[in-house]
């Protein structure tokens, strides 16, 4: 139900009050100066109620992005161990840039304008962001709306769905030369940082990621059966990793003087929480000379090693914990010789 008053404002003119009551609903309030925009706002009102829209608009004229930001990472970040550093400071961008913004503000072409802005800065490892941090940027900001409107109802869309992704390029293949990986290998050794070799040499031995890697637990490590287990992964799916050789024993060997107050493989010296081996890693790459490489290049180099002693992608894919063979097809030509040898073999038994 709802009422209209008719009320004389100080200087004289006219203006309408409305309220409109719905049994099990608070009352909501407006004024207006027409009696036609009072009207319709009662009609759109009630009909929102009903449908259960009015309340998500009225959360977000009442909440800033920055808001919803602090509440994400309080209640999902935190309370869900898949916290890292990344997302953190990618929404901390977002926050500084327009958390002041109310969340019915926040529009694609805000948050369009504000990624692209990204484009060319440069980050804290001195590199300009292009477009595929830009959109890691944008993904992060979307799961944020995405808590929003499905789990807190303070919105009723996420904008970011309407944001296009900007085209990236081909994914880049930098693995490392034989000369390269000796030298690396030699500088992490002499590293102060006790655990950076033994991280390198797993990431170059499994292909796994730097935060799978530093999350393990020695629960998720069977040395009798060479099997490191992953919980956290990009995709969200567990699997396992074979250990074998050199990575195998020097995993034994660590898990000799392993911390007993500690969970982790590679902890922190002050806190029950992985190690952070940025500073280490980054010294040993400018110490290696080595150009245009990242830790996530370590990856590629595991993958590429493979492909280049015959394993085939549907391999180098369940190796990597790819679901598709799309993000493998980089690899395809280190395995050219692989797969020569195969249809060599397919026609001398065909054909003699």
């Amino acid at each position: 139900m709802a009422t209209i008053e008719k009320r004389t404002n100080h200087d004289g003119s006219t203006g309408y009050r409305v309220k409109v009551r719905l049994k099990g609903y608070p009352v909501q309030t407006a004024t207006f100066q027409r009696l036609t925009d009072a009207k319709h706002w009662v009609q759109n009102t009630e009909a929102a109620i009903r449908e259960g829209r009015h309340f998500r608009s009225s959360k977000a004229k009442k909440h800033t992005l920055g808001q919803l930001i602090d509440k994400y990472i309080k209640e999902i970040l935190e309370l869900s161990g898949n916290d890292t550093n990344n997302q953190r400071h990618y929404l901390k961008y977002w926050k500084e840039q327009i958390g002041e913004y109310i969340l019915a503000d926040v529009t694609p072409s805000l948050i369009s304008e504000y990624r692209n802005k990204l484009l060319g800065m440069v980050n804290s490892y001195e590199r300009k962001i292009g477009v595929s941090t830009a959109n890691r940027y944008t993904t992060a900001l979307g799961h944020v709306f995405a808590i929003a409107v499905k789990q807190w109802e303070w919105l009723e869309n996420n904008p970011v769905h309407r944001v296009q992704k900007l085209n990236e390029p081909r994914g880049r293949v930098r693995f490392l030369s034989d000369d390269e990986r000796f030298t690396l290998l030699e500088v992490c050794k002499k590293s102060e940082n006790p655990y950076l070799y033994i991280v390198v040499v797993l990431a170059l031995s499994t292909g796994a990621r730097k935060n799978e890697i530093l999350s393990l637990k020695w629960q998720d490590v069977s040395l009798e059966r060479g099997l490191l287990t992953l919980h956290e992964t990009k995709n969200g799916e567990r699997r396992s990793l074979p250990v074998q050789g050199h990575a195998s024993q020097l995993l034994r060997d660590h898990a000799k003087i392993r911390r007993i107050n500690c969970d982790f493989v590679f902890p922190s010296e002050k806190k029950n929480q992985p190690i952070d081996i940025r500073t280490a890693w980054e010294n040993a790459v400018a110490k290696a000379k080595l150009e245009d490489f990242r830790f996530h290049d370590l990856r590629h180099s595991a993958a590429s090693y493979l492909a280049m002693n015959g394993a085939t992608l549907a391999e180098i894919a369940e190796v990597l914990g790819h679901k598709t063979l799309q993000m493998v097809k980089r690899y395809a030509h280190l395995s050219e010789a692989h797969t020569s040898k195969v249809v060599a073999s397919m026609n001398k038994k065909i054909f003699g």
